[in-house]
């Protein structure tokens, strides 16, 4: 049963539990600087700050819920001129996607190709919504990293295949 303070600050029996919890697992952790006396007054205490800090408004009770439409484009594009220039290039992308590890290969596909939300995989791979967002962020960054090597080589193979024709002529 919680003590009598938390269950008056936090006027919820669920709550009063977890606060006390918590102020026990402050009181553990702290206990070295519990310098004699009253130790029920002094875990009272720890309670009570407890309860005050947990009558805040927390940061996640606070936050927005993630809005998909907001971070996604709205129409896919359908400029033959952009159309083209994603498709110059698919044998350079494929080859970069190859080179990344297979978690990142799976996070782009599903959110690039298939069209998934970040809602729909964080229910698919069972991750929380936070790790979909940060590990979709790296993985673009490899892959961004993967095209850049395979740019470089791609233009060097072009320049050394213009000189060698060049010679020809």
């Amino acid at each position: 049963m919680p003590p009598i303070g938390s269950r008056a600050g936090s006027r919820n029996e669920h709550d009063a539990e977890d606060v006390v919890q918590e102020a026990s697992l402050r009181a553990f952790r702290y206990f070295r600087t519990f310098t004699g006396g009253n130790g029920r007054a002094w875990f009272l205490r720890i309670v009570r700050n407890t309860c005050s800090g947990w009558r805040r408004p927390r940061l996640q009770d606070s936050t927005d819920p993630f809005d998909e439409q907001q971070h996604s484009p709205s129409q896919p594009s359908t400029d033959p001129e952009k159309l083209l220039l994603q498709t110059d290039h698919v044998v350079l992308i494929e080859q970069a996607m190859n080179r990344l590890p297979t978690r990142y290969q799976e996070l782009l596909a599903l959110r690039e190709m298939e069209g998934l939300s970040y809602q729909e995989l964080a229910a698919r791979l069972d991750i929380p919504m936070g790790t979909v967002m940060s590990s979709l962020s790296r993985a673009r960054q490899a892959l961004r990293a993967a095209l850049d090597d395979q740019l470089k080589q791609y233009n060097a193979v072009a320049r050394s295949t213009d000189e060698t024709s060049e010679r020809r002529i």
